[in-house]
């Protein structure tokens, strides 16, 4: 692991930072580019980013404060220096940054649900940057194992999983999923808001799939936190998916199970009238 990527003497320049540098310019970048198809003005949709990423480190913070108190009491500066108390809750960070961004939004008069799904393509490729680079710099630490894929970390005993790279990896193919989606929205193939649900269900299936391997997890009342709202998120857009898409996978299931039906009853024919040729 490489926390430090250039050390001068009297400037450090830190891994995870540079990763984040990197992907929130390649996310400002794609966001330019989107919003160039829409009618939206880029003064209003670049005035609500840069609010809602306020709203989402306060939030952030705030969770993450509140769920470790003992740690932080009713300290000020602890709360505000997060360089040397650091901490954030991811779910506190998305919920809060969509909450600012939609209270914008409503008080701009402009339509949230269309302009969240230019955003989401943008904000899968932050957390990808943001995951890998927590991977090299070493801040996302795995639990022991012996699987084929490992590494050690300075400061921590054993070998343990990669746990920043595979989530990462799982955000870039969001990257590629969402952006195609995009394009049917605008076709009118799925409704407005449609890539918004689609996010925070693909988020909460990578973070149920990976959280147990982490090695410092959020808790909450014995639970952890992330799990917890991993899990209800999952459960509850999953049934919203099956019931959109529920025409298409019942056609799916009629047309499939008709030529898996047909099949069968000619194999069994054949068995049949080949065991009655034998006989004659």
């Amino acid at each position: 692991m490489l926390p430090i990527l250039l050390n001068l003497g009297f400037l450090k320049i830190y891994t995870f930072g540079v990763f984040l540098v990197l992907g929130f310019f390649w996310a400002i970048f794609l966001l330019w580019k989107n919003i160039r198809l829409t009618s939206f003005k880029e003064e209003d949709v670049f005035d609500g980013l840069f609010l809602s990423m306020f709203g989402a480190l306060f939030f952030g913070r705030l969770i993450f404060v509140f769920l470790n108190f003992k740690d932080f009491g009713f300290n000020l500066l602890k709360f505000i220096l997060i360089n040397g108390y650091p901490g954030l809750s991811l779910y506190g960070s998305i919920f809060g940054g969509l909450f600012i961004l939609y209270l914008f939004t409503n008080a701009r008069k402009l339509n949230f649900a269309d302009l969240i799904d230019y955003l989401i393509t943008p904000l899968f490729i932050a957390l990808a940057f943001g995951k890998i680079g927590a991977f090299f710099s070493g801040v996302e630490i795995g639990t022991k194992t012996n699987f084929l894929f490992k590494i050690k970390y300075v400061g921590f005993d054993g070998f343990r999983h990669l746990v920043g790279l595979y989530e990462g990896l799982m955000f870039v193919i969001g990257v590629l999923i969402a952006y195609k989606i995009l394009f049917e929205i605008r076709k009118e193939r799925y409704y407005k808001g449609f890539l918004l649900k689609f996010f925070l269900w693909f988020l909460a299936l990578t973070i149920f799939l990976f959280d147990k391997i982490k090695d410092n997890r959020l808790y909450f009342v014995g639970l952890s936190l992330n799990f917890l709202v991993s899990l209800i998120i999952l459960l509850t857009i999953s049934f919203h998916f099956v019931y959109y898409f529920r025409n298409g996978i019942l056609s799916f299931i009629k047309h499939y199970g008709q030529k898996i039906f047909k099949t069968i009853r000619v194999g069994t024919k054949k068995k049949v009238g080949g065991g009655k040729e034998k006989k004659s």
